[in-house]
């Protein structure tokens, strides 16, 4: 629901010239972080609470060459395979449906010496290990509906067409350091003055995603970011209590496609709010922003909806 692909125009061309350090909040897919421009001496932190993602993007990193081999023997193309990986996802551990059946058969079949020692090495490799967890979850992303991991797309999806994808990630996620941090924590550790957040946190009043995200929740990013010594950027749906909530920022409107709708020409609401004047501070210098909409040249269109009274106007 939250992607990104077609928002980065707007992100990248709002985003400050100068600062040292990037920390993509909620990283989810990796949008921003893969697609943002390379800074020499620039450090890239990717962060996300899902695990499920975490772990993914660190076995991209760290062992592409055995998820690439783990995802090239997993079974393809099956609903049910699909509500097999959903059931473990869901209850966030793994039971094997079948190994209670196959230990009873041990029962049947085996002599007693050679019973408990099957049984001991089935017990061993029943739990799954990260790398096979993170294949199962690139899996189950991919087989269902916009990417959301609830809902089986109905369409064939060969998991080997994706193979020079993880290829890429991989060697640019080098540098990348990969935390699986609470916001809050994760803002503090990294917050100086040449840093830069960039936070697309769940949606407001949106109940598509793994991780429960409360109003509480959204007051307390809020309040972390009104803190920060460094430059912010955060993206949200379009919202009364969301605006309100962001009055100490600047707040542009944008739209976009709903890919989440199945309704040609549906578009989405979203909002784009910085803690410094794009004006001053932004990368792309030499534009004016109006009250009003204006076509850019990738084709998207946007306007400034909010300007606070106070702000910052010089770098640090």
């Amino acid at each position: 629901m939250g992607g990104k692909g077609r928002l980065l125009w707007l992100i990248n061309k709002l985003a400050p010239a100068r600062y040292a350090r990037f920390v993509d909040v909620f990283g989810g897919s990796g949008t921003v972080t893969l697609g943002r421009p390379l800074r020499r001496g620039c450090i890239e932190i990717y962060n996300d609470f899902n695990s499920n993602l975490t772990n993914l993007f660190c076995c991209v990193k760290e062992r592409t060459m055995a998820l690439l081999r783990e995802l090239g023997f997993l079974p393809l193309n099956s609903r049910d395979d699909f509500d097999v990986l959903y059931k473990f996802f869901s209850r966030q551990e793994f039971t094997d449906d079948y190994l209670e059946e196959e230990l009873e058969l041990t029962q049947v079949f085996l002599d007693p010496p050679h019973r408990e020692a099957v049984r001991r090495l089935m017990l061993e490799r029943a739990p799954r290990g990260d790398l096979r967890r993170a294949a199962d979850y690139f899996k189950l992303v991919r087989y269902s509906f916009s990417g959301g991991a609830s809902a089986f797309a109905g369409r064939p999806c060969d998991i080997r067409r994706f193979f020079h994808l993880v290829w890429e990630c991989s060697r640019r996620l080098k540098d990348v350091v990969i935390e699986n941090k609470d916001f809050e924590k994760l803002i503090e550790q990294y917050d100086r003055e040449n840093t830069f957040f960039y936070c697309d946190p769940p949606y407001y009043d949106a109940e598509c995603y793994e991780v429960a995200f409360p109003k509480d929740d959204h007051i307390r990013l809020h309040d972390a970011l009104a803190r920060c010594k460094g430059l912010v950027m955060v993206s949200y749906n379009y919202c009364p209590f969301i605006c309100e909530l962001y009055q100490d920022f600047y707040i542009f409107h944008t739209t976009r496609p709903n890919s989440m709708s199945q309704t040609a020409g549906s578009e989405y609401e979203e909002v784009v709010m910085t803690n410094y004047d794009p004006r001053v501070l932004g990368a792309d210098r030499g534009w004016q922003i109006s009250l009003f909409q204006r076509p850019e040249d990738s084709g998207g269109t946007y306007r400034l909806i909010h300007e606070p009274i106070k702000n910052k106007e010089e770098f640090p």
